[in-house]
């Protein structure tokens, strides 16, 4: 396999990782209500876990509410109970066809802890990478002592990888920092 071959393959898993991160890190709240507040929320919808964005519209209509309106009406008693069994911590308030979850305010102490959190997210997105990269160098040292590939080859293949992990790190370090301002700021 060529060495641009191995780089490719790195930069795109390091990709994954990070993206992985931002996934997560939408889960966090911060300071407003936002729709992907819910999204890690699974719903036993006709005896299978259903992602609720799959069964209902999600909106915020203010800073400190999200509505659900669920597209089967009959669903809507399999969501809240589902939104009760969650991590969220909020009690769905049912109104006719639809259900209003009202987002409290974070306390300072609520705050710390999810930035804690966030930041335990980051470094296991970083380990992540930095596995991806102990592979891929493990691959290129195979490949040159079977003859594969040349010394030089290697250790410039080497070179790019640290610069892409480097580059992949310093991004989820960004990404960590970012939600810790948003959760921190009121």
């Amino acid at each position: 396999m060529p060495t641009q071959t191995i780089v490719s393959e790195t930069r795109s898993k390091m990709q994954k990782a990070t993206e992985v991160l931002q996934d997560e890190l939408k889960g966090f709240r911060g300071g407003r209500a936002t729709p992907a507040l819910v999204d890690h929320v699974r719903v036993e919808y006709y005896g299978s876990p259903t992602p609720l964005k799959s069964l209902a519209t999600v909106s915020a209509p203010e800073a400190d509410v999200l509505v659900i309106k669920p597209f089967d009406p009959a669903s809507i008693k399999d969501i809240e109970k589902a939104i009760k069994s969650s991590d969220l911590s909020i009690a769905p308030i049912i109104e006719g066809k639809f259900i209003r979850l009202r987002i409290p305010p974070l306390s300072g102490e609520r705050r710390k802890q999810l930035v804690q959190q966030a930041k335990q997210a980051g470094e296991q997105a970083k380990v992540s990478i930095r596995n991806i990269r102990r592979d891929a160098n493990k691959t290129l040292d195979k490949q040159e002592k079977d003859g594969e590939i040349t010394e030089d080859d290697r250790d410039s293949a080497k070179k790019q990888i640290d610069d892409l992990t480097k580059e992949f790190t310093d991004r989820a370090d960004g990404l960590v920092t970012h939600k810790a301002d948003e959760i921190l700021k009121d």
